[in-house]
């Protein structure tokens, strides 16, 4: 018997005669006709080796939830992992919200269904403003990785210099992306930073900065969770020699923290995961980008800007682009940089939180990290051989621990912590091999005293 075709159950338009029908419309006789540019040499002749497809929708939820099962979550397993991505606790009104349907989409383009989401971001643009202390801020972006590399190449373009200096105590995957964004418009020159207190090294720095520099970027916190205290000096080195002041920074510091507005920032980029937004197996990423009201920022920004004004109607108030001539949207090929629909959702889940919260909220929760992540490390020295905090700085939410001296490596450490139902810190001994078999240990107003305390006893007993 012939072998019946195959009719796909969630791809729509597989039926055979409506396929027919599609491809004599089209003047074609067979699907591969769509593929003739490709060269002969380059196409797969062979049946790819794929398992038969699942046809019953119940099936096919029982197999992906057996896949989903074998993950390890911070649901189930006691984290202190940070390193770019943090257990901060989601207000069950920032999930409600952005389920809605007239918001649930990244989508920053028009909506033409509901203008109520230019507003939604505006709200969030405005908010975040406040609490940057500067006047424009972006609808988001891809991730804090784009928003770095995006306010470098927005430098480069405003100074007409090809350089820029990152201190090193950056996130090593951001710097990746930076150097790969930047390329080949600008050179990245990296310096170096203190080993003993984490802080930048200014005079390797005063060494990295020219008449080329077109801009210094640097974070506050540090990747290493250390809070810079030469950010004036930094600041100045680079206003000395003509080249912008860029300060990364995660937003849930500042309600403690001063904002690198005041310290001489000239533009602020980062990231809102941690404003209400879950960690989603490392997607709930989006970046932000603010400047000073001033034209020659506002022109090089390539992401959308919305504004409130004026309509026909007296007395009527609307939303909408501000400066669109300037991104990829209106110019295509010719602007700036391309943007896509980037994470405007994620930018209306972190106007709901700051909403929410209000300023004494981000205060309260900037010193209950602070104090927590202190006890935490507090609390690690009292174990044998473990220097802790490795690095002599303040820090915030997240500090080094060096364990050179316990005969055991990071690695070993976090196996034995896993048997445990506990994740480690982030082992930096391969992206900052300076440190030793040093962790990253993240702790935020999530852990509990008896969290804690779990993890010590637990090192302790690793360590015997």
């Amino acid at each position: 018997m012939a072998k019946k075709p195959f009719i796909h159950p969630y791809i729509p338009n597989s039926v055979p005669g409506i396929k027919a029908e599609m491809m004599k419309e089209i003047g074609i006789q067979d699907i591969d006709e769509f593929y003739s540019e490709i060269p002969d040499a380059l196409k797969f002749k062979s049946k790819l080796n794929l398992p038969d497809p699942i046809l019953s929708e119940c099936e096919l939820e029982q197999h992906v939830s057996k896949i989903l099962d074998k993950n390890s979550t911070s649901r189930e397993y006691l984290s202190f992992l940070g390193a770019g991505c943090y257990d901060h606790y989601v207000p069950a009104v920032c999930d409600e919200i952005n389920r809605r349907p007239e918001f649930l989409t990244a989508y920053a383009g028009e909506p033409y269904e509901d203008h109520g989401r230019f507003q939604a971001l505006f709200e969030y643009e405005s908010m975040m403003a406040e609490l940057l202390d500067m006047d424009v801020v972006n609808v988001p972006t891809y991730d804090w990785n784009q928003a770095a590399s995006t306010a470098i190449r927005m430098a480069q373009r405003i100074t007409g210099r090809n350089e820029a200096v990152v201190v090193k105590t950056i996130n090593p995957d951001r710097l990746l992306t930076i150097k790969n964004y930047c390329h080949p418009a600008v050179k990245i020159i990296i310096a170096d930073f203190d080993k003993k207190t984490g802080l930048a090294d200014l005079e390797d720095l005063r060494k990295k900065i020219s008449s080329n520099t077109a801009a210094v970027y640097f974070e506050n916190p540090s990747f290493l969770g250390v809070l810079e205290e030469q950010c004036n000096e930094i600041s100045e080195l680079a206003k000395q020699n003509g080249a912008l002041t860029i300060v990364g920074v995660d937003p849930i510091s500042l309600g403690v923290i001063a904002p690198p507005s005041n310290y001489g920032a000239d533009i602020v980029c980062g990231d809102v995961q941690s404003l209400g937004i879950h960690m989603n197996y490392g997607g709930g990423f989006a970046g932000f980008i603010a400047t000073r009201d001033e034209e020659k920022f506002v022109s090089q920004y390539p992401s959308r800007l919305f504004g409130i004004t004026t309509t026909e109607v007296p007395g009527e108030l609307g939303f909408g682009d501000v400066f669109y001539d300037r991104t990829s949207f209106a110019k295509r090929e010719q602007g700036k940089e391309f943007v896509g629909t980037a994470s405007a959702l994620w930018g209306i889940t972190a106007g709901v939180y700051l909403a929410l919260m209000g300023p004494k909220g981000m205060e309260d929760i900037g010193k209950t990290i602070l104090q927590k992540s202190y006890y935490g490390a507090k609390e690690l020295a009292k174990a044998k051989n473990i220097n802790s905090p490795y690095l002599s700085s303040a820090f915030f939410r997240e500090f080094v621990v060096n364990f050179d001296d316990t005969g055991k490596t990071v690695e070993e450490i976090n196996k034995m912590l896993l048997e445990k139902g506990i994740f480690g810190g982030k082992d930096l001994s391969q992206t900052f091999p300076e440190l030793g078999q040093s962790a990253l240990f993240c702790i935020t107003e999530r852990h509990t005293a008896s969290d804690i305390h779990k993890l010590v006893k637990s090192i302790e007993s690793i360590l015997k």
